[in-house]
């Protein structure tokens, strides 16, 4: 039987996690720290070890307004490093499959993921398939969400984790997925506005359908 492994980033998503799949012993819940360097490290040891056939990136994140809610879950079908890449002289940005360096961009199996954010919806919880963005620094103004959202228009929420845990799982030729809750808006940072609870009660519903749909 095949192993899939979920890595999230703190306790409080791994709690919510097994609370919703931990009944599936398939499930491997690990967390493997923020950032996606650290993501991707950590995920490569675990996958070394063999026996896994799938890794998701799963926790909570900041929504694109009109794209995705708070409280609600979007489902990946492609995974990005938004600024990974270079500064142009103008001030504008280069990502880095322009500089031949290599891709920004992990694609996931999009008809898994809408089969999943379909069941999701089932259960009565808002679900979107759509790309999310990694960043290194997490948005903080509207600015910054304004110039993301036109670079990136497909995109529907924002962690920092999923690339590194995709490139790990790219490396030993396992598929990838990334599942995150919305916890706030891509914008303004204003911690009062998080409704982290509400994101960690829909990343636990969303899990507990995981069993059901990644047979």
């Amino acid at each position: 039987m095949k192993r899939i492994l979920i890595a999230v980033s703190v306790e409080a998503e791994r709690e919510a996690v097994l609370r919703g799949a931990g009944r599936d012993p398939r499930f491997d819940v690990r967390i493997t720290g923020a950032g996606s360097a650290l993501a991707a490290a950590r995920t490569a040891q675990l996958l070394a070890g063999g026996g896994y056939g799938l890794a998701v990136s799963a926790g909570i994140a900041g929504g694109f307004p009109g794209k995705a809610a708070i409280g609600s879950v979007v489902v990946a079908d492609a995974i990005v490093a938004a600024d990974f890449g270079a500064e142009t002289a103008d001030g504008g940005f280069l990502p880095v499959d322009e500089l031949g360096f290599g891709s920004a961009r992990i694609g996931a199996d999009r008809q898994v993921a809408e089969r999943i954010a379909a069941a999701i919806a089932s259960a009565g919880i808002a679900a979107a398939v759509g790309t999310v963005l990694t960043v290194a620094t997490a948005t903080g103004t509207a600015e910054t969400a304004a110039k993301l959202a036109a670079r990136y228009p497909e995109a529907a929420a924002e962690g920092m984790e999923g690339f590194g845990v995709a490139t790990a799982a790219a490396a030993f030729g396992v598929p990838a997925l990334e599942l995150r809750a919305v916890s706030n808006a891509v914008g303004p940072r204003d911690r009062s506005a998080w409704r982290i609870g509400e994101a960690l009660a829909a990343l636990e519903k969303a899990s507990a359908i995981l069993p059901e749909v990644l047979t």
